[in-house]
């Protein structure tokens, strides 16, 4: 009897399927690693990303590469009930046991990583729901390639369909929880917004000091900031375009004030137990109190210490 040949649309099936496969896995289990470290803080953890990117990120792949998964699938096992030589082909083979040996070895390095922060410090809730995700994730992907292996699937195609249909399920759970646990694209519009405000004040703030220490007394306007020989001008709020208020409350103090859309998010102990993540610019380990807002406008007042900053020297002329 002849070997039956693997096509090119077999090889690529096969080879497109695995890979999305392994996308899929890597993407579902990080992403819920995110939601564990958000709803879970360690206050030995490093401080979270306040947009979550990470956990985003695995969304989006999650989104176009698990429907890609099933798909693929269905078309090679559709395949396989209208040409049933083709459960022999070397791609199939090779295939099921190059995801079984993924599997296996997902799980092995995973549970190293998980112990090396259990032994480092990281205990609790975070512990134990990591170790199960990585177990529940890749023994689901073992044994169900296991019975495909088998021929399990081939001879049961309604129950496939419906495995199918689960996983889907389960995946947009996965993603739509995303919205609930760190917020819509909306939330991370306006706290990117939020960040650019914030970095704005600081820019104003160092400009005045300047100011003071070059003339000793504060800018009546923010306008007299403007410096068109350094190519300086002072921002505007991002999101209304209307310039940031000021006010001088003495010879020595002025404040500042800007809308915001949020409260200053609270990361600490949301990221990584082993890694540090971005930071939002006006907080980290320790967050910065001098730059922390709630929703609506909120002002700074800032008073100017000569002896910290003392005016430049004139030069003699």
């Amino acid at each position: 009897m002849n070997p039956v040949k693997t096509s090119p649309k077999d090889f690529f099936l096969w080879f497109g399927a695995l890979i999305a496969l392994c996308v899929s896995t890597v993407s579902l289990i990080t992403l819920l690693f995110s939601y564990i470290e958000y709803t879970f803080p360690d206050p030995l953890a490093y401080w979270g990303d306040p947009y979550s990117s990470t956990a985003r990120t695995a969304m989006a792949m999650l989104m176009v590469f698990m429907p890609t998964t099933i798909v693929l699938f269905r078309l090679i096992r559709a395949g396989i009930e209208k040409e049933g030589s083709k459960k022999d082909i070397w791609a199939r083979r090779w295939g099921l046991i190059l995801i079984l040996f993924i599997a296996g070895a997902t799980v092995l390095i995973d549970l190293v990583t998980i112990i090396n922060t259990f032994l480092n410090g990281e205990t609790g809730a975070r512990f134990f729901l990591k170790s199960a995700v990585i177990l529940l994730v890749a023994l689901g992907i073992f044994l169900h390639f296991l019975a495909d292996v088998k021929g399990y699937w081939i001879t049961n195609p309604k129950k496939a369909t419906v495995i199918g249909i689960g996983v889907g399920v389960l995946t947009l759970i996965s993603i739509l929880s995303g919205f609930v646990i760190v917020g819509t694209p909306g939330h991370v519009r306006d706290l990117r917004f939020d960040a650019q405000k914030v970095s704005d004040l600081q820019t104003i703030q160092y400009q005045i000091l300047y100011y003071w220490q070059s003339k000793e007394k504060l800018p009546p306007s923010l306008d007299e900031l403007n410096d068109p020989l350094s190519n300086f001008i002072i921002p505007v709020d991002p999101q209304t375009k209307v310039p940031y208020a000021y006010r001088i409350v003495s010879p020595m103090s002025f404040e500042l004030c800007a809308s915001f859309n949020t409260n200053t998010p609270e990361t600490d102990g949301q990221g990584g137990y082993a890694g540090r993540d971005i930071m939002y610019p006006a907080w980290g380990p320790q967050p910065d109190e001098n730059w922390r807002h709630g929703t609506g406008e909120t002002c700074y007042l800032r008073t100017i210490d000569p002896e910290r900053y003392p005016p430049f020297p004139k030069p003699v002329m």
